[in-house]
């Protein structure tokens, strides 16, 4: 007896997801102009789907139609950026307060390395891929956090983040010796917890300074004001 058919995704998706991930990645950053005939013929696909998947872009906030210009990703909103930031350090702290007694030598190990390849690249640095690897290591810190709830929280807050979080060192590559520095402190405050001690504030006030100091590198930019753009045709 043959199989379920499984169904491949429509055209509409395939564009949707790649546009997406391009916003996502950085590679289109606030201001980017979607050219509906540049990115079907690029896609190789009609303009049918590429409508239809900026459609669902604006619909998620990612994109914005602006009379006589067309579809731009969404620019930078400091206000909804410093509120989104707050939320994101209130419960990734939490989250990793929780999962700090039960991460184990081979998780600090882990977060270490990806520590010593986020100073390792400062020499040679790529904004989007430092920002790769800090994503990875908060995750490891809060990966064994018990409360799912919590975790889902947080991810949706990197989510709603996500076109402004991928260019974050865009915008203050010095914040990031800075970063990297700042996670050894918490890697050693969670290595020196003793063996069944509930009190990890510290960790988790570290964390939350952590995220909050990145933010106010941004909003402290002149610069930051929502209105920077990669304007390419």
């Amino acid at each position: 007896m043959d199989g379920p058919v499984v169904s491949s995704p429509s055209k509409s998706q395939l564009v949707y997801d790649a546009i997406k991930t391009r916003i996502v990645d950085g590679s289109y950053g606030p201001g980017y102009r979607l050219v509906l005939d540049q990115l079907a013929k690029e896609l190789a696909v009609s303009p049918v789907p590429v409508r239809e998947a900026i459609r669902r872009l604006e619909a998620e906030e990612f994109v914005r139609f602006e009379r006589n210009v067309g579809a731009r990703v969404i620019a930078i909103d400091p206000t909804e950026y410093r509120y989104t930031m707050q939320s994101l350090a209130i419960v990734e702290g939490a989250a990793t307060a929780l999962a700090a007694p039960r991460l184990d030598g081979a998780d600090l190990d882990r977060a270490g390395a990806i520590n010593d390849r986020m100073r390792q690249s400062l020499r040679d640095f790529d904004p989007r891929a430092f920002t790769a690897l800090n994503h990875e290591f908060h995750g490891v810190l809060f990966s064994r956090c018990p409360n799912p709830h919590l975790v889902d929280l947080v991810r949706r807050e990197w989510t709603r983040l996500a076109t402004i979080r991928e260019s974050s060192f865009v915008f203050v590559p010095g914040r990031a010796q800075a970063s990297v520095c700042e996670h050894d402190r918490l890697l050693d405050l969670i290595a020196g917890l003793p063996d069944g001690d509930a009190d990890v504030e510290g960790i988790e006030q570290s964390a939350r300074a952590h995220r909050l100091a990145t933010m106010n590198a941004l909003l402290a930019r002149d610069s930051f004001d929502g209105d920077h753009r990669e304007d390419r045709p």
